[in-house]
């Protein structure tokens, strides 16, 4: 293949604070939390504004490390971002590099979104092999395989995906299973394409509507977003667009599970009910009182739970990002809960920090056997990624003393100011330097 047409640009830096989380268990906490945007479908849009050179403006953004190590990627290839009151803008007439490096990609797995944006309008793309959290293999293989499908021409290349096309095809592409990521970039991929694609198998999460929704208001031609079946009809050009950012349904879940433990009753707002309804069912299986309005749900807790039996899935399933969370509300039930992860299988890293606050957990063959204690005991403990850290604070707030959560620039990833938001509902949280 041959080189770059675009200059690498200097590679920006992301410092990585060692901040800690002191958590005071024992407080009840009760209110109302706002919910932020959703992560997981701010980053596929920030890639997408690759497609329609201009200024786009995406709302309700939220402040996250992960959104800020997008914007860093956005600006090794040229491309300048502004986020202020929770608007974020981004300039893409000028994109200057078609490399995204692996300083930045190997922090931030989702950096790989910009793979199809960037070989739809340009005909190649340079990016990095992909990194993010430290638990279990994700593999890139169903990205180069829709790719490929698609026409292009896609090697390795010294810890680099490569791939050209002059202009992508239409194909139909059967995903071997339903991944969110790869799904966006098939997604984004396909609306330069010429001609039909179809995404047969495809993710059906709310985060791939949303996707969708931006795109069709780019210009795209998109349907059936939201089934295992999505097909796009390929258009010549997208036009730059504003737009709103659906709730976060994951941090949702992260509060209604804080306040089944340590409330008090706790009422999310600003969230989609439609979004948490597996989640709402474990809930409810474990004798949770819960309320539920247009755009709120409401919990009260403070009770040992019942226990619990469920498995993660794909959307409309539990999902994977909430297990870690649940498997922390069924350390205190009232009896043995069994938590089987079907979607990564080694997403267990945070069993061990939780058995160091005084849980009984035991995990074989991709099940957690979780039996219920009366109580917990502060301590230190180490976050091993995102949904880890959040576990861990959840278990701090009704364990007894003192416990102190390290490596919370994990969770600064997907949670925005998530101290102050637990402190505004009574909990006794500060953020300490390390």
């Amino acid at each position: 293949m041959s080189t770059s047409l675009f200059s690498p640009q200097s590679i920006p830096r992301l410092e990585i604070p060692t901040d800690a989380l002191l958590v005071e268990g024992g407080a009840p906490i009760s209110g109302t939390v706002r919910i932020s945007g959703a992560k997981n479908a701010v980053l596929p849009m920030m890639a997408a504004a690759i497609l329609a050179p201009g200024v786009s403006s995406i709302h309700n953004v939220p402040a996250l490390r992960d959104v800020s190590t997008m914007a860093l990627v956005l600006q090794a290839l040229g491309i300048p971002s502004d986020r202020h009151d929770e608007i974020l803008t981004i300039d893409t007439g000028n994109c200057r590099s078609l490399r995204a490096p692996y300083e930045l990609v190997k922090t931030m797995r989702a950096s790989i979104y910009v793979l199809g944006p960037l070989l739809a309008l340009h005909g190649r793309a340079e990016v990095s092999l992909p990194g993010g959290c430290a638990w279990g293999p994700r593999p890139v293989d169903i990205h180069l395989k829709g790719m490929e499908a698609l026409g292009a021409r896609v090697e390795l290349d010294g810890g680099y995906i490569v791939a050209e096309a002059t202009r992508l095809r239409g194909a139909e592409i059967e995903l071997p299973f339903p991944s969110v990521v790869a799904a966006g970039n098939h997604l984004m991929a396909a609306v330069l394409a010429e001609g039909t694609t179809a995404l047969v198998n495809a993710a059906r999460e709310p985060e791939i509507g949303a996707l969708a929704e931006f795109l069709i208001a780019m210009g795209a031609r998109i349907s059936g977003a939201g089934s295992s079946r999505i097909e796009i009809e390929g258009v010549t050009s997208l036009a730059p667009t504003e737009f709103e950012v659906i709730p976060d349904r994951i941090e949702a879940g992260t509060y209604l599970i804080a306040g089944a433990m340590a409330g008090g009753a706790v009422r999310v707002v600003d969230c989609r009910p439609d979004h948490l309804e597996a989640l709402l069912a474990c809930l409810r299986a474990m004798e949770v009182p819960c309320g539920i309005g247009e755009d709120w749900i409401e919990v009260e807790g403070g009770e040992r739970p019942a226990p619990l039996a469920v498995k993660t899935a794909p959307f409309p399933g539990l999902a994977t990002d909430l297990q870690a969370q649940l498997m922390a509300l069924a350390v205190r039930a009232r009896g043995t809960s069994s938590l089987r992860e079907t979607v990564y299988p080694d997403r267990f890293k945070h069993v061990s920090e939780l058995v160091r606050l005084g849980a009984r957990i035991q995990v074989e063959n991709g099940t957690a056997l979780i039996e219920g204690v009366e109580e917990l005991s502060g301590a230190p403990v180490m976050a091993s990624d995102l949904r880890a850290s959040a576990a861990l604070v959840l278990a701090g707030l009704v364990a007894r003393g003192t416990t102190r959560v390290g490596r919370v620039y994990h969770i600064d990833r997907g949670y925005s100011g998530i101290e102050q938001k637990l402190a505004g509902l009574g909990a006794r949280i500060r953020r300490v330097r390390e």
